[in-house]
């Protein structure tokens, strides 16, 4: 990419003109996750896929192949002066998010960036606020949210299936590659903390956070890390992230005041079990002076229930997400606002590790 474009296109791009036909769309990164958006923007008619922009040129014309129509560059201006590009997707490093994404806005396009949303609360923000004045699509690709389990777990969460929820608790460990620039909460974390957003209803929302993390083989940035959230109707949120463990655990459960879930993403024949047990409390005004100290607390033992899920990509799901949110002019279910909640929850875990664990409050105004 030869120039972020800050003011190539400005306002030439398509706001308020959505074609009847295919959005024609841009991915900008060919590295690690473009090649898996490239095949989804490509195998939906709900798009059609003009540009691969990336600074290796060859190595756009790669993941295209020999026979490709696409139009491989490393001139992103050339990307965002096309009046044909409607959106654009940004594949790149986090700390470029900022620049790529807003370069985009000012020339109109709908934008989708995975995640995180931006390096920082600050960056995401300023995004979220020029989508915003512009009336254009700002979408996190948060990938999990799109998958057949998740999408279940929020309809059972918010139809009040599981009743009220009293806690999640998160593990996400295997013995993975220790990276360089960012901790184990940031490089793990923000998959179960979309997923945390995603899922609660929209009158429950996490207010403060705690986190301890560890660094025994001496990497430089905590490895093992165990974060804390208070939700703001009392139930708590647990996420263990670890980059040491020489098994690989995906599992999340959902304890609500009627059932409890428990998803394991590593196993196919069974991801989603929902099961009727947990305990009760009567009300002491509901029973006489003489029960009331054996019969306070009661538990409840009842079937376990595995809901059938269907087979989807979530890459294709989230693909058809942002098109309806363009189409309807609708926020997207992954809107920026979503990728800004994690990134505060993850400067807030940052903050509280640096003070061993304190508790720090989150932003307000979501």
């Amino acid at each position: 990419m030869k120039d972020t474009a800050k003011d190539a296109g400005q306002d030439a791009g398509a706001a308020g003109r959505e074609p009847a036909g295919p959005l024609g769309v841009a991915v900008v990164g060919a590295g690690y996750w473009g090649p898996n958006l490239v095949r989804n923007f490509q195998s939906s008619p709900e798009f059609r896929l003009r540009w691969l922009c990336d600074l290796d040129e060859d190595r756009a014309r790669k993941v295209l192949g020999g026979y490709s129509t696409v139009q491989a560059t490393s001139d992103y201006a050339a990307v965002l002066a096309d009046p044909a590009v409607d959106a654009v997707a940004v594949a790149t490093p986090a700390g470029t998010h900022l620049d790529v994404a807003l370069a985009a806005l000012r020339a109109g396009k709908h934008v989708l960036v995975e995640k995180p949303l931006a390096a920082t609360y600050e960056d995401g923000l300023r995004l979220v606020n020029e989508a915003e004045e512009r009336g254009l699509t700002l979408m996190c690709d948060h990938t999990y949210c799109y998958t057949p389990a998740v999408g279940r777990i929020r309809e059972m969460v918010r139809s009040g299936e599981l009743g009220d929820i009293q806690f999640f608790d998160s593990v996400r460990i295997n013995l993975g590659l220790v990276q360089k620039d960012v901790d184990v909460l940031w490089d793990l974390a923000p998959h179960d903390l979309s997923v945390l957003d995603f899922i609660l209803p929209d009158h429950v929302r996490p207010v403060a956070v705690a986190a301890h993390g560890a660094d025994p083989i001496g990497a430089g940035q905590s490895c093992v890390a165990y974060l804390t959230l208070q939700l703001n109707n009392g139930a708590i949120a647990h996420v263990h992230v670890n980059w040491l463990s020489p098994t690989k655990v995906r599992t999340t459960i959902v304890g609500g005041s009627k059932r409890t879930l428990v998803w394991d993403d590593l196993n196919p024949t069974q991801r989603v079990a929902v099961f009727d047990r947990g305990v009760d409390l009567t009300a002491p005004q509901e029973i006489g002076a003489d029960e009331r100290r054996d019969m306070l607390v009661s538990y409840r033992s009842g079937d376990m229930v595995a809901p059938a899920l269907g087979e989807k990509e979530a890459l294709r799901s989230m693909v058809e997400e942002f098109s309806a949110a363009i189409r309807n002019g609708r926020p997207a279910l992954t809107d920026g606002r979503a990728g800004l909640q994690v990134l505060d929850i993850l400067e807030a875990a940052s903050r509280s590790l640096e003070f061993r664990g304190a508790v720090v409050g989150l932003r307000t105004g979501r």
